[in-house]
């Protein structure tokens, strides 16, 4: 099997903008508002899981010997090495590779969303922008996240150039999130409208991304192993930016470079749960049959090594970090967040009265045993598995300092309503109504909510932030929250409320890693 590398490195400093809050142990700024200091911390937090950081962290080449090196592994490089890589985070991640590898590299093929080139350009980020002359050929695809037939012939590339390698040859292959609609490649006689219109089918009777992923890996050329198995013999080297809860290596981007777990008996049994097998097209039948009888028995991936060179995880490493220099106790409680953000804000709005309480004088006396309970019911009931609940109560009963919890992941909205919004803004104003509906004592608390990718669903905007006293000033502007939340209007809102200036605007980053949560609480 492939070796998964999932290291922590110890991060280097890679900010969107010059640090404003001086070195390590720097006390808080007096005359520096929270609000802004919130901002400031999430544009930070998002430069440490940039394209070009991450790369430099994790390639490293030695010009005189040519011995490229991946973490604690070497590569003799001798005009052997190759690239193809598909996601949202990919051209950046190209730009980097091209520009540490040089003359080294001989030929690549990358798949981007629509317009990426454009929008980058238009950010000024050039340095996330490939060399006119670049040897890396770039195909743009996958318009609304969907595959199509441009994302197609990029993939058929892909694939062409993988097959053509030999033994003697290395294969860089960088994936990010959005990596799966860059890489459709059906195993023919399935076409593309044939395999999308069983995965629709799949999903509108409640299938799971789970099981999604196991039928797509099945009618695949190059998910589940398969671009590993047409780039063999060649060595083949995965740098991952995981956009997923956990950074399984064999579900970002369906795994094209890890050995498909499942087979043909699993997918027929998904099929028959939701009714399907029977309505079947022909083409799909007969790539099931066909791998059914494959007397090469399962494929493995032992050519390959996958590296996570981001990640969620990551990213709040770097937050938690900044928050202790400007003189926070910082805990990080979870880079797993998942559930209904109802349910998300709930959690929240319970953990900033209990923590609160406790940094209230004399020595916690407000905290209310009942509520404390309820906190710990709401977190078994999200049922993260990496929940640091406990250790952060701990910190904050313990704390002399103001404390910065922080958290990532990506909760889920349901649609009720037909307005303007994303998960971030939702959950945002969700916890604002969380925190106003009872006094918090002489604390000041804000809770942030942001995309690492800038973009929070159809919107400008990457997220929001939020104050206790929130609810009660949109209601003296006139503005119902309820109304806009049961519309999922969550972004006209903040855009009426103080002119938009609880909105975060950080522009296309360039990267991916799912959102990032903050609370802070502060003493008067």
């Amino acid at each position: 099997m492939a070796v998964a590398l999932q290291v922590l490195p110890r991060l280097a400093r890679a900010p969107l903008r010059p640090l404003l809050w001086g070195g390590p142990g720097a006390r808080l700024a007096s005359g520096m508002a929270l609000a802004e200091q919130a901002r400031m911390l999430f544009e930070n937090t998002i430069g440490a899981v940039l394209p070009g950081p991450m790369m430099h962290r994790a390639l490293s080449l030695d010009p005189s010997s040519g011995q490229l090196k991946v973490r604690d592994r070497s590569f003799q490089l001798r005009q052997n090495l190759y690239l193809v890589g598909f996601g949202k985070a990919v051209l950046g991640m190209a730009a980097a590779a091209e520009e540490l590898l040089g003359q080294h590299l001989v030929q690549g093929v990358i798949s981007v969303p629509k317009g990426i080139r454009a929008a980058v350009e238009c950010s000024g980020k050039q340095e996330m922008l490939l060399k006119p002359h670049s040897r890396v050929q770039v195909f743009e695809g996958a318009e609304d996240n969907l595959p199509d037939r441009d994302s197609l012939r990029a993939a058929l590339a892909i694939r062409q150039l993988a097959e053509e390698l030999t033994a003697d040859d290395l294969l860089l292959v960088l994936i990010s999130g959005g990596g799966s609609a860059l890489l459709p490649a059906p195993i023919p006689p399935v076409t593309l409208e044939e395999k999308q219109t069983l995965t629709k089918l799949l999903a509108a009777r409640g299938a799971t991304i789970q099981e999604l992923n196991t039928i797509r890996k099945a009618l695949s050329q190059l998910k589940g192993g398969g671009l590993a198995r047409a780039a063999y013999p060649a060595q083949v080297v995965s740098l991952i930016l995981s956009d997923v809860v956990g950074d399984p290596v064999e579900v970002i981007a369906s795994g094209p470079t890890v050995a498909s777990i499942h087979n043909v008996q699993d997918c027929l049994h998904i099929l028959n749960r939701y009714g399907l097998r029977a309505a079947l097209p022909r083409s799909v039948k007969t790539v099931l049959a066909r791998a059914d009888s494959d007397p090469h028995g399962p494929h493995t991936c032992g050519h390959v090594l996958n590296v996570i060179i981001g990640s969620n995880a990551l990213a709040l490493a770097e937050a938690r970090r900044q928050a202790e220099a400007l003189g926070y106790r910082a805990v990080v409680l979870s880079a797993a967040m998942q559930g209904d953000v109802k349910s998300v804000a709930t959690f929240y709005g319970l953990l900033a009265r209990v923590a609160g309480a406790h940094l209230t004088p004399p020595g916690g006396a407000g905290v209310s045993v009942e509520e404390e309970e309820q906190l710990h019911e709401q977190a078994a009931a999200l049922q993260l598995p990496d929940l640091q609940l406990k250790e952060a109560l701990e910190v904050v009963k313990g704390a002399q300092s103001p404390i910065c919890l922080l958290a990532g992941g990506e909760p889920t909205v349901q649609l009720q309503g037909s307005g303007k919004g994303g998960r971030n803004q939702e959950l945002a104003l969700r916890v604002a109504v969380e925190l106003g509906q009872r006094p918090l004592g002489p604390v000041d608390v804000l809770f942030l909510s942001g995309g690492t990718d800038g973009r929070d669903g159809p919107t400008e905007a990457a997220g929001a932030w939020v104050m206790p006293e929130l609810a009660s000033q949109a209601t003296a502007e006139g503005l119902d929250v309820a109304t806009f939340l049961a519309h999922n209007d969550t972004h006209t809102f903040f855009h009426r409320f103080q002119g938009g200036a609880h909105l975060l605007y950080t522009g296309l980053t360039g990267t991916n890693v799912m959102d990032v949560h903050f609370l802070f609480l502060r003493p008067r």
